[in-house]
C-alpha cells in the first residue's frame, strides 16, 4: 500500500484543503502517515498570502529534495496550492526533485496524479489551470481517526473579487465561485451524523458567498440564507464563519446574530488599518468609521460578542500618525485578540511595487508597540470573564497539557480545565477562575448541585 505525507503552510482553508486531499489519497487505497521519511508521496500545501510561508515551505522542500538524492528513495515530491498557482513550473525549475505541481482547483487530482507518477504513466505533471466545478470538489472529511473531530470546516466557496493592492489571493484561486446552498447543507448533514458539533463556513470573503448564483430573499443576502438553511440542520450545535469582510457585515447579518441561536457570538473582521488613509491605498473599499460602526452594531445586538481582527503594519507609505490611528483604533474596538502582520509584499501586486517601502526597522518596532496595544486590550476582555460560568465545547486534551481537557466559548476563548475523556464533544457548563490575554482556565460544574446561571453569550 502507497503512502503519502501532506504538510501544510497558511490559513484554515489551506488546512481544510489538505484535509480533503488526505480523504482523497486515502479513498484510492493510500496509507496517511505523519512523517515524510515513511512516505512514498511527499506534498506540501503552501499559502501566498505571506513571505514566511512561502520561505518556510521552499527550505523544508529542498531539505527534503537532498535526502532523496541521498537515499535513491523515488518519492514523489510535490507543492499544492497557492504557491503552486503562483510559480507553477519555476518550482520544478528551482528543485528539479519536485515532480508535481497542482493549483487550488485541482487539489482533488492530487491522489489521481500521485498514482500516475509512481506508475511511471507519467514523468512530471504541473496543472495549475482553471477547472470549472472545482469549487465542489472540497468535501472530504477525516472524521474516523482516535480523535473524532468536534469541529469541521466547510469549504462554501472559492476565489476573490475584492482585489486588496496588497493580496495574490484573487490571482492563485481566482474569482469567486460559490457551491449550492443544498450542497453545503448536505454536507453539514454527513458530518453531523459523524458526530460533529460544530460548523465553521470557510470561503476567502466568506460574506460574498452566492453573489451572482443566488438571489436576496427577503432582505437577506445568499449567505445570511445559507445561514439559516445551516440552522436547522438537526445535530448541529454551533455555526461560525471565517474570513468575512467588514463590506459583508449588512444589517441582515448584523440581525442574525440576534435570532440564530446556533449562531456564535464571534465575528473576525479584517480591518488590516486604523488610517482612512492607508484603507484607500490598500483598496480595502471600507472606512475606520464605517468599521467602528459595525462594531458597536454587533455588540448592541450582542453585548458580549467576541471580535477579532486582523492588521497589517508597515503597508507602504504609512506615516508615524497612520499607525498610531490603528493603535486608537484597536483600544476603541476592543478586540478580544488580532492577528498582527509585518506587511508582507506579493510579487505582482501593486503595493510590493510601491515606492514608499517603510524601513524594515520601523516595521519591526511599530509591529511590537501594536501587540503590545492589542495583549493590552485582549488581557481586559478576557479578565472580565473571570467568575462567569459559560457554555464550552470540549474539542480534547489541551494542547500544552494533554493531562487537561480544551475547548471553546460560544465567543471563541479557550478554554483549559480538568476532566476525563467522556468530555469530549459534550457542552459543558465550566466556571471562570483565571484569565491571560490568550486563555481563560476554569472549573467543570457538572457535578456541584448548585449552579450559576449559565451565561450562553461567552
Amino acid at each position: 500500500m502507497p503512502s503519502v505525507f501532506i504538510k501544510t503552510y497558511g490559513c484554515q482553508m489551506n488546512v481544510r484543503d489538505s484535509e480533503a486531499a488526505a480523504a482523497q489519497f486515502r479513498a484510492r487505497g493510500f496509507r496517511l502517515v505523519g512523517s515524510p521519511e515513511a512516505a512514498d508521496v511527499i506534498l506540501l500545501n503552501t499559502c501566498s498570502v505571506r513571505e514566511t510561508a512561502e520561505r518556510k515551505a521552499l527550505g523544508r522542500m529542498r531539505a527534503l529534495a537532498a535526502e532523496a538524492r541521498r537515499s535513491r528513495s523515488g518519492a514523489v515530491l510535490g507543492f499544492l496550492g497557492c504557491m503552486a498557482q503562483s510559480r507553477g513550473e519555476e518550482l520544478m525549475r528551482q528543485i528539479p526533485e519536485v515532480r508535481l505541481v497542482l493549483g487550488p482547483q485541482k487539489l482533488h487530482r492530487a491522489a489521481e496524479c500521485a498514482a500516475a507518477l509512481l506508475a511511471g504513466r507519467a514523468e512530471r505533471i504541473c496543472d495549475v489551470g482553471e477547472e470549472p466545478g472545482s469549487e465542489r470538489r472540497i468535501r472530504e472529511h477525516l472524521l474516523d481517526g482516535p480523535r473524532r473531530p468536534v469541529t469541521a470546516f466547510v469549504s462554501i466557496m472559492q476565489g476573490c473579487n475584492q482585489r486588496c493592492s496588497f493580496c495574490i489571493v484573487p490571482a492563485t484561486r481566482g474569482r469567486e465561485r460559490s457551491r449550492t446552498i443544498e450542497d453545503i447543507l448536505q454536507e453539514c448533514r454527513e458530518l453531523a451524523a459523524a458526530g460533529v458539533k460544530e460548523i465553521v463556513f470557510l470561503g476567502q470573503i466568506v460574506t460574498s458567498y452566492g453573489r451572482g448564483l443566488i438571489p436576496p430573499r427577503e432582505g437577506k443576502s445568499p449567505f445570511v440564507q445559507l445561514l439559516e438553511a445551516a440552522h436547522e440542520v438537526e445535530g448541529i450545535e454551533r455555526i461560525r464563519f471565517t474570513s468575512p469582510h467588514p463590506r459583508g457585515y449588512g444589517d441582515d447579518l448584523v440581525a442574525a446574530y440576534g435570532r440564530l441561536p446556533k449562531l456564535c457570538e464571534h465575528a473576525h473582521l479584517p480591518v488590516q488599518s486604523g488610517s482612512n488613509r492607508v484603507l484607500r491605498l490598500m483598496r480595502r473599499g471600507h472606512t475606520r468609521e464605517r468599521f467602528l460602526e459595525l462594531t458597536e452594531k454587533l455588540r448592541a445586538v450582542r453585548p458580549r460578542i467576541g471580535l477579532s481582527t486582523d492588521l497589517i503594519v508597515g503597508f507602504p507609505g504609512e506615516t508615524e500618525e497612520d499607525f498610531e490611528q490603528t493603535v486608537d483604533l484597536v483600544r476603541r474596538a476592543r478586540f478580544d485578540s488580532a492577528f498582527v502582520f509585518k506587511f508582507s509584499p506579493r510579487r505582482g501586486t501593486p503595493a510590493a511595487e510601491s515606492p514608499d517601502q517603510v524601513a524594515r526597522e520601523v516595521v519591526e518596532a511599530r509591529h511590537a508597540r501594536l501587540l503590545q496595544a492589542v495583549n493590552e486590550t485582549a488581557s481586559e476582555q478576557y479578565r472580565r470573564m473571570e467568575g462567569r460560568t459559560v457554555e464550552v465545547l470540549v474539542e480534547g486534551p489541551s494542547r500544552k497539557n494533554p493531562d487537561r481537557l480544551e475547548g471553546r466559548t460560544r465567543c471563541n476563548k479557550i478554554v483549559v480545565f480538568e476532566g476525563g475523556a467522556d468530555l469530549i464533544g459534550a457542552l459543558v457548563p465550566v466556571r471562570i477562575e483565571r484569565a491571560t490575554a490568550v486563555t481563560l482556565y476554569g472549573k467543570p460544574l457538572l457535578r456541584e448541585p448548585a449552579q450559576p446561571a449559565l451565561d450562553r453569550s461567552l
